[in-house]
């Protein structure tokens, strides 16, 4: 007896039968479940094609009641004309009002999410069994698939277009009461906000540049205002620097005190008055480092999924990461690298920024603004992408030795070049670039023209 309960698969009827009924007796309650459920969290096929129908009514703004809802259910052969009548009225007379109906959905959800987790179950077992896939691959693909489970993105069959509709229009009705709703997640510099319309949810966006030129220091800029204007989580993996190191930087575009004597500890008291103002402003950001060398995507998902309210991710640099697989060629692994960070980006449902090196290819040319040619070992970098960033200073190919640290007074003009935009268009727009406070900012110029 107790191995027939425990291989009887979850289901509720009547909490099926509840939510059905509850949407014919008000129709505009459909609204209230839609993102709660579909209607693959049915458990009877006859539930699903009943939840569909009145789908399909609600979208042609027909009304829901028996005689209509039997009719839709007979045109999609469903019923015949004769079948179908007394148990669609049964399901009418099974609740007296909707009240109740968002608790009826969460448990139909609850008992389809149980038997996700045993379907699931059932493949990794079947898996590990087999003894035919590498043992790294077999947990990395049970932790996606419970990962997925656990955030509601389940891998289902097909959904019909109608139903997606529906989330379309929820979307569309957001937009009306809150336009600023379409924006992705601001960068914090504007003219660059204005180009993108923020970093959309599991876009990776490459930040390509040479040695020196700011990119580790453009990324945490960017990192730090997502954190200070969103309140959510930050995370930043660091292959190249420690995460005293990092932070040290951090601070030094924050308290706008000289990176060199923060290294140095040359510090006036003044300047402690405002280091004090910055790290106080900066603990009370969530942001996390990770500087552990070498790591690889599939340790960076298992550390990310952990993460609550995570709002971005920000990875230095790609060709410092090692890959999953033994890839002989570097230019494949680094493909092989880019692609799984689109995959995370995708799962996790943030946007990702990584660095990336440039070849030489920049310093052999005249104008040494760089192309997507110079990605180091480019690979599908290009492919994978949904935004490729390419940052430049003349400054930098003005002095002898490279030095990019400015004077007092001065404060250098960079080029954030946008050389690919899946979302819009691309553009160079002019920031702020001051080498000694490791920090870019908005400055107010004259609109570009194209090089």
């Amino acid at each position: 007896m107790a191995d027939d309960i425990i291989r009887k698969l979850p289901f509720s009827a009547i909490a099926e039968q509840s939510l059905l009924g509850s949407i014919l007796i008000d129709p505009s309650s459909i609204n209230q479940v839609a993102d709660i459920i579909s209607s693959e969290d049915f458990y009877l096929e006859e539930h699903k094609q009943i939840y569909l129908a009145m789908h399909a009514l609600f979208l042609s703004n027909n009304q829901i009641d028996v005689v209509t809802l039997i009719n839709e259910l007979v045109t999609k052969g469903v019923y015949s004309k004769s079948g179908g009548e007394d148990y669609i009225k049964i399901i009418a007379q099974t609740v007296p009002n909707s009240l109740n109906v968002k608790d009826y959905a969460k448990i139909v959800k609850d008992k389809s999410v149980l038997r996700q987790l045993i379907k699931m179950c059932d493949e990794v077992s079947d898996t590990a069994y087999s003894e035919q896939d590498e043992v790294a691959n077999v947990l990395e693909s049970a932790q996606n698939k419970l990962y997925s489970i656990a955030q509601g993105r389940e891998s289902k069959n097909f959904r019909h277009i109608r139903e997606v509709i529906t989330d379309v229009y929820a979307h569309l009705k957001e937009l009306v009461t809150d336009p600023t709703s379409t924006q992705g997640t601001a960068t914090g510099f504007r003219s660059l906000d204005r180009v993108l319309a923020g970093m959309g949810k599991s876009d990776l966006v490459i930040v390509g540049a040479r040695p020196g030129m700011g990119k580790t220091s453009f990324c945490l800029n960017i990192g730090t205002n997502v954190a200070k204007a969103t309140g959510k989580a930050v995370a930043i993996f660091s292959l190249e620097m420690s995460a005293e190191q990092l932070v040290n930087r951090v601070i030094s575009s924050e308290a706008l005190i000289d990176s060199y004597a923060l290294r140095t500890g040359e510090l006036k008291p003044e300047q402690w008055d405002h280091i004090a103002q910055a790290a106080g402003s900066l603990s009370g950001c969530d942001i996390l480092i990770d500087d552990t060398p070498g790591i690889t995507v599939s340790a960076m998902k298992a550390k990310l999924r952990r993460v609550n309210n995570l709002g971005l991710v920000v990875i230095d640099y790609l060709q410092l990461m090692q890959s999953d697989k033994k890839i002989e060629n570097r230019t494949q692994e680094v493909s092989d690298m880019s692609r799984a960070l689109k995959i995370m980006a995708k799962e996790l449902n943030v946007p990702v920024i990584c660095c990336s090196q440039l070849s030489r290819g920049t310093e052999a040319q005249a104008n040494k603004r760089p192309m997507m040619s110079h990605l180091r070992e480019s690979g599908s970098i290009e492919q994978d992408a949904d935004i490729i960033i390419f940052l430049y200073r003349d400054d930098y190919y003005k002095t002898a030795d490279g030095d990019t640290v400015a004077s007092d007074a001065e404060q250098n003009v960079a080029e954030i070049i946008v050389a690919k935009n899946r979302h819009g268009s691309t553009d160079t727009v002019k920031v702020g670039w001051t080498g000694r406070y490791t920090k870019f900012r908005d400055i107010a110029l004259e609109e570009n023209t194209p090089h």
